[in-house]
């Protein structure tokens, strides 16, 4: 019988798990593989990564960082208050299926509403929907196409 590798499955333990500041070129190990695969590593830069007012967060088990979030003050017209858009949310493919991405939402959440922003929007793959849905976030309007990315929806939740 094979002993599995420990390292491709999810962690016994939070223990080892920790969200820390990051910045925008450190996303890129993650945003790479899972959101810009085959496109070359420059297309991981977004507009606004750099700005002062755009938090970066890392998810690391151990010394690895697995997942991804970004949070930039951005605002829809259609919604009113402090708004932030998250964006660029990835965890690497062998460690998905595991709730991880639960806990850069909940982290990124937490900060905003400490720093009293009241709206937090992204644009949400196809993929991604039912993730956002489950942690309360709510579909504003119809699916769109975001050219060489594919299909999204844009969704909105009150902080």
């Amino acid at each position: 019988m094979k002993i599995p590798n420990m390292l491709m499955s999810a962690p016994n333990t939070t223990q080892k798990l920790q969200i820390s500041e990051i910045t925008a070129a450190e996303t890129y190990t993650v945003r790479h593989p899972v959101l810009r695969e085959g496109r070359p590593v420059a297309s991981c830069a977004m507009p606004g990564d750099d700005a002062e007012d755009t938090l970066h967060l890392g998810l690391f088990d151990t010394e690895k960082l697995i997942g991804v979030v970004s949070l930039m003050h951005n605002s829809k017209p259609q919604f009113t208050g402090s708004q932030y858009q998250l964006r660029g949310m990835a965890v690497l493919a062998e460690y998905q299926g595991k709730k991880l991405g639960n806990l850069l939402v909940d982290k990124a959440e937490k900060r905003l509403k400490n720093q009293g922003v009241e709206l937090l929007w992204c644009n949400a793959r196809i993929k991604a929907l039912n993730f956002y849905l489950r942690k309360g976030f709510t579909v504003e309007g119809e699916a769109f196409e975001i050219e060489g990315v594919g299909t999204h929806y844009l969704l909105y939740k009150k902080l």
